[in-house]
């Protein structure tokens, strides 16, 4: 394919929240771009999608009040939030034994409850001791960083059910198994994300709102304002990189550029070819970051009937494949719709079932948790992100033992002309749609500063 005639001052790979950030970045600072995507659309990990005629969330969904760039990005681009509905009972299946509570504690038992009020103190404890953006300099950096999540549970954590709900934590935050997590990891997640508690919550935190008509939109219309600089359908092969400028090879044509940002996850940045080796620390850490394993699925009926039995249609199970519910019915409509997440191990098995299987097992989840009106559904939808090529999975890319430690210098660190963006680079966030937009300004602040 022969090259453009035009050399821009930079291309972008990636049209997510974190490649348009960076774009409109650029464009404000004056500079030359191109933003390239692989897929059809833009918004990567925001994703639209339809159940019964309404407009939904495949994608990142909910918006906390800590989340400010998210906030001020939705407010200019004219999209409002509104609460997660709250009101009534909510469900905890533990071991197939349903209990009810109200409000943010769990029904556990006594001592459960007061270790896990112990756990999360100590949890907030040590993640306060990781230093901004280098939590592989803490003082215990190497101890945390040589287990795993689940091997400090088994340490540390002594009652049944306050183990449980650790792990519940783990496939509900990062859609993987304790046992794959760093320990060092999860509390540089926690730090990053202001703590368990906010992590979570919904009052107050990261669960507190949606988006009137889609966290989708946010994108979409952040890519109205630089659509003349955008070229979908163009999956990138080849990264030619010299001491003059980069070379992009991609399936629509060869671009060239003073600089590239490449605002991909790095599980995918390491399938594209690049003339020059990545340095080993780089190289190393694009094969060292599998994505979680998710299928966010929503279920609509003829009335939200849960919120006449009094339940909140929040549901939390660490046995049930469909394992995390939320109430997503939408103001002015009298139809009820629930959306909720198979993940973890249970996304990897289920994945290769069919679709209408996987539905079976919903709603036999749904009828266990609400009763027998979940049991006939007026629709049925949902978005395999394991089965996504340009994702790979969902929600962020996570780190085994040894990761951080090892390799945790090359998240952000330029190599020559190419620059990082993605929620996996932020330093507040990081996993999440605000993450994403802080790596994009960051991104862009290297490259302007980098060539004035």
């Amino acid at each position: 394919m022969a090259a453009t005639q035009e050399q821009y001052d930079v291309i972008v790979v990636g049209a997510g929240l974190a490649g348009l950030k960076a774009a409109r970045e650029l464009k404000a600072a004056g500079k030359s771009f191109l933003l390239v995507e692989a897929r059809d659309r833009v918004g990567g990990r925001s994703k639209p999608g339809e159940i019964a005629g309404q407009v939904v969330d495949f994608g990142g969904q909910w918006v906390g009040p800590q989340q400010n760039l998210l906030l001020d990005e939705a407010e200019e681009m004219g999209v409002k939030t509104y609460p997660q509905y709250l009101e009534g009972q909510s469900v905890l299946d533990l071991d197939g034994t349903v209990r009810r509570y109200r409000g943010d504690i769990p029904n556990l038992s006594f001592l459960s409850l007061i270790e896990l009020m112990r756990v999360e103190k100590r949890w907030s404890r040590e993640s306060a001791q990781l230093p901004e953006g280098a939590p592989w300099l803490a003082k215990k950096a190497d101890q945390w960083d040589a287990q795993t999540l689940e091997s400090w549970i088994l340490a540390h954590v002594k009652t049944k059910h306050a183990r449980t709900f650790a792990r519940v934590v783990s496939r509900a935050v990062f859609c993987a198994e304790p046992s794959q997590l760093s320990y060092l990891y999860f509390l540089e997640y926690l730090k990053q994300g202001h703590g368990l508690e906010c992590l979570t919550g919904v009052k107050n935190g990261a669960q507190q709102d949606k988006f009137i008509g889609g966290a989708w939109q946010i994108p979409s219309r952040m890519a109205e304002r630089v659509e003349s600089h955008l070229l979908l359908g163009a999956p990138v092969h080849y990264v030619v990189q010299t001491a003059d400028g980069v070379t992009l090879v991609t399936e629509k044509g060869t671009y060239q550029a003073k600089r590239l940002i490449m605002a991909v996850p790095p599980a995918l940045a390491g399938r594209i070819k690049y003339n020059q080796p990545l340095p080993t620390r780089r190289d190393g850490l694009t094969q060292r970051m599998p994505m979680g394993s998710v299928i966010k699925i929503h279920v609509a009926y003829e009335r939200p009937f849960w919120r006449e039995a009094g339940l909140s249609g929040m549901a939390t199970s660490n046995v049930r494949a469909f394992n995390v519910v939320f109430d997503h019915t939408q103001a002015g409509n009298d139809m009820g719709i629930l959306v909720g997440f198979i993940d973890s191990r249970h996304a990897l098995e289920l994945s290769s079932y069919s679709e209408e299987q996987r539905r079976a097992g919903v709603i036999a989840d749904l009828v266990h948790y609400f009763g027998e009106d979940a049991q006939n559904p007026i629709a049925y939808a949902e978005n395999d992100w394991t089965a996504d090529e340009w994702s790979r999975g969902c929600y962020v890319g996570t780190m085994a033992p040894g990761t951080l430690t090892n390799y945790g210098e090359a998240l952000r660190q330029p190599c020559g002309r190419i620059h990082w963006a993605g929620t996996e680079t932020a330093t507040q966030w990081m996993g999440y749609l605000d993450g994403a937009l802080q790596s994009g300004i960051r991104a862009a602040k290297e490259v302007i500063e980098a060539d004035g």
